[in-house]
Order: C-alpha cells, then structure tokens, then sequence
C-alpha cells in the first residue's frame, strides 16, 4: 500500500462511495423509461433497450482486470460513465418536434402512436365541391372541377426531413383525369337538362372522393414510413448510448467495490462490508427525491428544445465525477491474499449441491422478471394519470426508504416465521403489489402500495440471499450472492423484453395481472418443493460453546485426578522398590 490506513478511514470512505452511488443510481435509472417515452419510441423498443443494458451490466465481473490496470479502468469508467449519460440528451426525438415532457406533451412518446401532427394549409386553385357550395349545373359560372389539380390539408409531421410540398408532390397522382376534365368544361354550356346536371355532378363528386381517398393514403403512407426510419435510427442510437453507459457505470462501481473489500479483506474487518448496502440505499432515496424536486420547479424546457427530463442524466454527470474525488483516497494497492478472488464456478458449485439454494435461485430469477413491469412501464401509467414529477420521485424513493426500515425487525420475522415462511409472505405480499398496481385509479395510490416493498423485495431477497450463503462453502462467500444478483438482473432482462411487447398489445394492466398470476403459482410450487427437502436441524452454537467448554472442563478434571492417581502409584511403588533393596 501507497500509506497506512486505519479501518474507521476505510469504511467511511466506503459508505461515502456506496452513497454516491446509490444517489446517481437512484436519480437516473428509473427514470429512464420515461426519457425515453420522450423521445418517440414505443413500448417494445423500450423494453429492448431496459434488457440490453442489464445484459451489459452482467458481463462486467467477468472481464474486469485487476491491479493497476484497474486503477486506469476506474478513471476511464468515470469519464466515460459521464459522457454516456451527456449524449443521451443529445439524441433528437424521433418525431423531431422538440417536445419538453410537460403535461401537455404526452402524447409523444405513446407506443403505438405516430408522432403529433403539424398542420400545413396548402391553398388550391380550384375550391373543393365536397367542402365548398359551387353554381349548380345549367347556372352561369358553373365549370366542372379538375380532378389533377385538386390538393387538401394534410398532417405533415416537423422535422421529418421533407417540406409539406415534397409530400404532397409525391403523393399525387398523374393526372390522367385532365383531358376528361377538359372535355367535360367544353360541354358544359350544351348542358339543358336538369336531371342530365345532376347525374354529372353525382357522378364527378363520386370522382373526386375517390381521389381524393386514394391521395390521402399515400400521403399517410409515407409520412408512417418516414416516421418508422427516424425511429429506428433514434432506437440504434439510444440503444448504442445505453449499453455503453451500462458497461462503463458497472465497471466503475465493480472496481470500487472490490477495491473497498480487498482492503478490509486484508486489515480482517470484512464484516463490515456486508452493512454498507443500507448507504447505497440512503443515496438512492436521496437522488430520486432531490432531482424530482429540483425538475418538478423546472419550466417545461432548460433553454431551446432541451427537456427538462434531461436534468436526471445531468446530475448523474455531476454525481459520477465526485467519485474521482473518492477514489483519490482509495489504496493504491492492497495486498490479495489469494490470487483470484472467487468467481462463476465456485457459486455454481455451491448451488449446484443444495435444493434450497436451487429453489433460492429459481426465485431470485423470477423476483427480476417480475419486477421490471413495475421498474419499467409503470412510470408511464402514473404519468398518463396525472402524476407530477414529484409523485415519481417519491414513488422510487419510497422502495429503498421500505428496505432501509427492515433490518431492525429481521430477527423477529425470521423467529415468527421458520422454514420458508418468511420467503412465501414477501412472495404473497410483491403479488399483491403488483395487482394493487394493476388496479391503480390515480397517481397518489402508488405511494401506499410502494410501502410495501418492506415485505416485498426487501425482505424476499435478505432471505434468499441468507438461505443460499448459508450453501457457499469457504472461498464461496462472495460468489453467491453475486450469482444471485447476476440472475436477478437476467431476470429482469428477460422480462423487459417479454414486457414491452405485452404493454404494446394488451396493456400494462394486463401485464401486471399476469405476473401476479405467475408469482401466485410459483409460491404454490416453493411450498410444495420445500416441504419435500429434508429438514435441516439448526445449530444453536451457543448451547454449544456452553456445551464444548463443560466437556473440556471435564476432561481437565478427569486429567487431574488421573496425574494424581498415577503419582500416588508411583509414589508408593518408589517406596516398596527402596524397602525390598534396602536403602535408606
């Protein structure tokens, strides 16, 4: 190491960290979705971009180096992490009409939906007869309308690339009508009759709504296609920003991470870097809060055709360069005391052989799918009712805040409830909150049924991390709860994917109620499958100790008296040997 530490410097300087991270964390990612609502693209191809980016993140333990080539990975993460969140604010909508994400302009980014239209009057030289009274036939002044020359008014979206004209033009037709048309001015003056006027003017109206049908969709058909390209092109880049981001974010949090434990590791206080999770949860209920309240005051924009939603990914900026004022004070190297640290194999190893540990896993999997239609989508229902942007900053505040309240009372929860009971009220109790979300009449009701992530989430995954460290032998004590979390956030990849397709053809209720069906299911079967595992017998070692420290005790005695005896022995032998030999 560069200078001696003491362990009260280290472990604040971890729990600083774990802050920082948890308030940059907490006041980007979960209002993600919305960002990206934003910029035009539709439920499926958010849920894409959510599952690509936890698919980035988990591949980040397996090919981070170590040592110094760590230290310039920590560095560059930072920089990078930055610029990422920077750029994605930089991608123009792909309805390229600059909306602001205020109330108003929701109607943006809804999935399925072309973008807002702009509409362009375009004057026509000859007025319509459907929408303008003309002289009726046999009238001075009365000439018949040339089908080629007729234009009408046409939703023409902003910044497709194309003038109104250039849409217009190439959705007219040849005008093969013209000569027709000409004949029919030409013999309009030989019109006598009454009744052959109006079968003329019945059959040339019937005409020019069939043009005019036909040019309206063709101008609908490419304006959608011009409107389809931009989004795919906005898709790639958001897609491409939001990978990178996840990498470089990963990287950086993984390098401090294992910088703060090998350093405890080596002065034999790593206990004390299993608590520093209730500062990353303080952080991230203090990032969501804070930048809620600072946007909620916003006007609708930051200058020009900014959103103010940008303002997330600006404070994740700021946030992630203190980390480089952190990472000054961090060792420059700690001595490992082992070569590798435990890694994919040994946890495999370690779940692989304990049905509990299995069963543990295959929920952990499940809690991610299940979560991320909450995580996801749900920011888009509060939104569509009202909600403010305050209401969606205490709403992810109130999930971590839940957590924190936990620890106190997992000794009587875990005393109350043996034998996976504790796992199958936490299963019970996420189910609920998924279908109370379902079932959501206004904004204000999610705050309630955010409080119940205390049994949810936050105790689903204390037990099941317990039960499967419980499994990991020596050299595994990390790997498992790291492969727990890798299928966590698999689960949640999945489930973004499946998700988004589900929200664009049934609905985000729908989806909702689907996972409570599925979590209601699998809680029957974890019922079923424990209660077939052979019990384990728990081990109180205090009866233990106590136990160990009489049956030492009584071997000492039993020592004791067995020397005395034995020198008894060879006291009167010695005095027996002296009188048969005669010597005084």
């Amino acid at each position: 190491m560069s200078e001696p530490w003491d362990v009260r410097r280290a472990v604040a300087l971890a729990a600083l960290f774990r802050l920082l991270q948890g308030a940059a964390r907490g006041c980007s990612a979960p209002f993600l979705p919305l960002y990206l609502r934003l910029l035009g693209l539709p439920a499926p191809l958010v849920g894409a971009v959510a599952g690509a980016g936890q698919l980035a993140a988990l591949a980040v333990p397996l090919c981070c180096p170590r040592g110094r080539a760590g230290r310039l990975l920590l560095a560059g993460s930072v920089l990078g992490s930055a610029a990422a969140s920077l750029a994605l604010t930089l991608i123009p909508p792909a309805g390229g009409t600059g909306d602001t994400g205020c109330p108003h302009s929701l109607q943006l980014g809804r999935p399925s939906l072309l973008p807002p239209p702009l509409l362009l009057t375009v004057p026509t030289a000859v007025p319509s007869p459907v929408t303008t009274p003309a002289p009726g036939p046999g009238t001075r002044g009365y000439r018949a309308p040339n089908p080629g020359a007729l234009t009408h008014t046409r939703a023409v979206p902003r910044g497709t690339g194309v003038t109104a004209a250039d849409v217009l033009a190439a959705s007219r037709k040849p005008s093969t009508g013209s000569t027709t048309s000409q004949g029919l001015s030409g013999s309009t003056g030989a019109l006598q009759e009454h009744g052959r006027g109006e079968s003329l003017n019945t059959t040339e109206n019937a005409h020019v709504s069939e043009n005019l049908s036909d040019s309206r969709d063709v101008t609908f058909e490419a304006v959608q296609s011009i409107s389809q390209d931009r989004q795919y092109w906005v898709f790639l880049l958001v897609l491409g920003a939001v990978v990178l981001w996840e990498l470089l974010a990963a990287s950086l949090e993984w390098s401090m991470d294992e910088s703060v434990y090998e350093y405890l590791d080596f002065v034999d206080a790593a206990d004390r870097h299993g608590r520093l999770w209730l500062w990353g949860s303080a952080g991230a209920a203090a990032g969501a809060s804070g930048v809620s309240v600072l946007v909620d005051r916003l006007d609708c924009s930051l200058g020009g055709s900014v959103p103010r939603l940008a303002l997330h990914f600006y404070g994740y900026a700021v946030l992630v360069m203190l980390f480089l004022m952190v990472g000054v004070f961090f060792p420059g190297r700690v001595p490992r005391r082992s070569g590798r640290a435990p890694g994919l194999a040994k946890g495999l190893s370690a779940l692989r052989g304990d049905g509990r540990a299995l069963l543990s896993a295959g929920t952990v999997f499940l809690l991610g799918a299940a979560s991320s239609a909450a995580n996801n989508f749900l920011p888009w229902r509060l939104q569509d009712q009202g909600g403010s942007e305050l209401l969606l900053g205490l709403w992810v505040a109130l999930g971590p805040l839940a957590e924190l309240a936990l620890p106190p009372f997992r000794g009587r929860l875990q005393r109350a409830l043996p034998g996976g009971g504790a796992e199958v009220l936490s299963l019970g109790a996420l189910a609920a909150q998924l279908l109370s979300y379902s079932l959501l009449r206004a904004p204000w009701a999610a705050l309630p049924v955010q409080a119940l992530s205390v049994l949810s989430s936050g105790a689903l995954r204390w037990r099941l991390e317990g039960t499967a460290g419980d499994a990991a032998g020596p050299g595994a004590e990390r790997s498992v709860p790291a492969l727990l979390r890798g299928l966590c956030a698999g689960g949640a990849a999945l489930g973004s994917f499946g998700g988004g397709f589900v929200v664009q053809s049934f609905g985000l209720p729908l989806l909702l109620q689907a996972s409570c069906v599925g979590l209601g299911l699998w809680t029957v079967c974890f019922v079923i499958v424990r209660s077939k595992l052979p019990r384990q017998r728990e081990i109180d070692y205090s009866q233990l100790l106590a136990a160990d420290s009489s049956e030492m005790s009584d071997s000492e005695e039993e020592n004791e008296k067995d020397w005395l005896v034995k020198a008894m022995k060879d006291e009167t032998f010695d005095r027996n040997w002296i009188q048969q030999h005669g010597i005084n």
